[in-house]
């Protein structure tokens, strides 16, 4: 039986303090897969999922690619026979918290400070199982034997904020429990508040540790100033090389392509850069072009003396964490060749050039056509009153929907999410805007919907 948006919306609307509750108390566990001494609590997080989703009539359990691995909640409650399988993807384990003093509220404490529910995890990602839970559970509420109109697969995952390191093995060993027509991957965001939006691409990453040496140890610089390079004067000049005067990527062989036709307004985005007053911007084309489809290059590490108690010596090495955000038509193993290729032509004096690839991740462009694309733009219109979403890429990676995608090639695969542009995951003060969850919930109802129905 189809109801009506009217319905959906209301019943969304009387379950809505209970699905806020569950996701409290889903914050509440301190999952932080990349602390070791809380590993019990990503153990914890997932026999919570699992009996929440157990609660709402799924066969569901927690399982690990082998012994030790961190644990996924996979599930499933059939539809009627013959209808489309959906399989709801989000993750359970968490960012790290870091410095509580940088908080306004307690980390671990669900917090409602205005329109927002403050905590790690509130929005990224244990918002996306609980929109997983409304949304299926508002659906089975309306029908009279307590029946979804799809068959619905989960997949929360544990490891995400770690890399998804045992992703394929995952996905190779439960291929047949996973397997669906769509897959709905609610660890995105939307546009902005009042503005929904799917995720159609989404830039991959490489990372490569740099070092060059000059010397078999260090000098007085005194002495030896003026005629060896250091190596930390070499090496800015290597990383001086990547870009041109525009601060666009100078490294040859590097994709770049056009982006979806979308404003970007010059006040949000220094409202949500943080950028200082007077602060030129970098690079060359529209800025979704630059934060979406051209890669960007970024030394997000450096190893050499300390300033403070920094004595007067030539430093023999220096070491620098070199990150590309790779563009959509683009490869990891395009983008470690092209930077090798570019810093062994560039190397300064005759330095020692030392390279280590530390990780990859591939580009996505998604094929945003198709039916199940019409219907979840036909409930994200629906749930946000007749605000269409737009094609949204991302700068970011989200390097498992690669996994997915190769997988299940026959898939549709939907990027959804709850973050908007104050949501600070990873951050301090993460926070979920409460009136946007409520209209992922009810969009992700609509889908679900809209797809039996098809």
């Amino acid at each position: 039986m189809s109801h009506s948006t009217e319905d959906i919306k209301a019943r969304v609307d009387d379950l809505f303090p209970g699905i806020r509750k569950d996701l409290e108390d889903l914050v509440r566990i301190e999952s932080v897969s990349a602390d070791p001494e809380r590993l019990s609590e990503v153990e914890k997080s997932a026999e919570k999922t699992r009996d929440l989703f157990a609660a709402e009539g799924f066969d569901v359990e927690i399982v690990r690619a082998f012994d030790g691995a961190p644990p996924a909640v996979v599930g499933e409650k059939k539809g009627p026979e013959g209808a489309p399988t959906v399989l709801l993807y989000a993750h359970h384990d968490v960012q790290p918290e870091n410095d509580h003093a940088d908080w306004n509220t307690p980390p671990y404490e669900p917090t409602e400070v205005g329109d927002r529910l403050y905590g790690r995890g509130a929005a990224d990602d244990k918002a996306g199982i609980a929109a997983h839970i409304g949304a299926v559970r508002a659906l089975a509420s309306l029908d009279e034997n307590g029946d979804l109109p799809v068959t619905v697969r989960l997949f929360i995952e544990g490891e995400e904020e770690v890399a998804s390191a045992t992703l394929p093995e995952l996905l190779g060993k439960y291929q047949d429990k996973l397997r669906a027509d769509v897959i709905v991957i609610a660890d995105s965001g939307n546009w902005d508040i009042g503005v929904p939006a799917l995720t159609t691409s989404l830039r991959g990453l490489i990372r490569v540790d740099v070092e060059l040496r000059t010397l078999g140890h260090a000098v007085h610089s005194g002495m030896w100033g003026g005629l060896a390079p250091d190596a930390i004067m070499a090496l800015v000049r290597l990383l001086n090389t990547l870009w041109d005067e525009n601060g666009a990527p100078a490294v040859e062989g590097l994709v770049s392509g056009p982006a979806a036709d979308v404003d970007y307004p010059e006040e949000r985005l220094r409202a949500e850069s943080g950028a200082i007053a007077g602060l030129e911007w970098v690079g060359k084309g529209s800025a979704v072009e630059r934060m979406w489809t051209q890669p960007a290059i970024t030394i997000t590490g450096l190893d050499a003396p300390k300033v403070d108690g920094a004595s007067n010596t030539l430093a023999p090495s220096a070491r620098a964490k070199v990150t590309i955000r790779i563009a959509p038509g683009d490869s990891g193993e395009n983008a470690v060749a092209a930077l090798q290729k570019h810093l062994e032509k560039h190397v300064p004096w005759g330095a020692e050039l030392t390279t280590k690839v530390v990780d990859t991740g591939e580009p996505i462009a998604l094929d945003a056509t198709g039916p199940a694309y019409d219907a979840a733009r036909a409930a994200f219109t629906e749930a946000w009153d007749g605000t269409a979403p737009i094609d949204m890429g991302v700068g970011g990676s989200i390097p498992f929907i690669a996994e997915f995608l190769d997988a299940f090639p026959q898939a549709s695969v939907l990027v959804t999410g709850v973050e908007d542009p104050d949501t600070r995951a990873h951050g301090a003060n993460e926070g979920l805007h409460l009136a946007e969850f409520r209209r992922v919930v009810v969009a992700e109802a609509l889908l679900l919907q809209k797809l039996g129905s098809r």
